[in-house]
């Protein structure tokens, strides 16, 4: 594995952490948006984005959205656009599934502070890369992830794995992860770690800390497999290219 670095520890409160990397390749095989597609590419760490509170609000319409689910393995997602949730060793639309019943698990405030967190986002990232916000739109899939130690019972439970965001999506630009639980308090393992060539680089989640990147291979990335407790966390992504925007779920 070479030299393990740590970028973020959980005990760290970090203003603004960036660091500018080499774009790789993978943009000129896509339709490149002038001023939106990464010419500047990089990943960051702030803590100054989201409160620990607004973290902990969110984990609990996590927590409340998985309870009607949930994988058989160590990995479940809850995708609020689409209403993919995981049951078993399958995936629901949840909407489908639960019907008006929805309206007793989710509030529009629960929409309301989802769409304000993932606005935030977006402008911390537009402001990394010195590109306009309103130049990027959402993308799917964004969705809750709740990992913890139970053996993967198919490959969707398998998320520790290196990959490439923009080689997995090809519309992704900008990946970002939001943070709703500790690393070495409410889990072991499951720190994020950036593949470089010559050493991994980690981030040790904590409720509220957003880690932002440029979505292509200069960015190689995995989990490591949680060892013990609950890691929660949200992926919101983005796109330069308007034809693969959605909008904010709504209830």
């Amino acid at each position: 594995d070479g030299v393990t670095e740590v970028l973020a520890h959980r005990s760290d409160n970090l203003r603004d952490k960036f660091i500018e990397i080499p774009c790789s390749e993978d943009y000129d095989s896509h339709k490149r948006f002038e001023g939106c597609t990464p010419r500047k590419c990089g990943r960051g760490v702030t803590d100054a984005v989201i409160s620990r509170e607004e973290a902990e609000r969110i984990r609990r319409i996590a927590e409340r959205g998985l309870s009607l689910g949930g994988s058989d393995g160590g990995a479940s997602i809850l995708d609020l656009h689409s209403g993919a949730l995981s049951l078993g060793k399958h995936f629901v639309n949840l909407y489908r599934y639960f019907g008006d019943k929805i309206q007793d698990i989710f509030t529009e405030e629960d929409f309301a502070l989802y769409r304000d967190v993932r606005q935030r986002i977006q402008h911390r990232i537009a402001q990394a890369f010195g590109i306009s916000s309103s130049a990027m739109y959402l993308t799917k899939p964004t969705f809750f992830s709740r990992m913890n130690s139970t053996g993967a019972k198919t490959t969707h439970d398998e998320y520790w794995h290196p990959h490439v965001d923009k080689v997995t999506y090809g519309s992704f630009d900008y990946t970002s992860l939001l943070y709703l639980s500790d690393y070495s308090e409410d889990f072991g393992g499951g720190r994020f770690v950036f593949l470089d060539a010559n050493s991994n680089k980690t981030v040790e989640p904590r409720a509220g800390r957003v880690s932002f990147f440029t979505s292509g291979s200069e960015n190689l990335h995995r989990v490591e497999k949680v060892q013990w407790g609950t890691r929660f966390a949200i992926t919101i992504s983005f796109t330069c290219d308007p034809e693969h925007g959605i909008g904010d779920p709504v209830l």
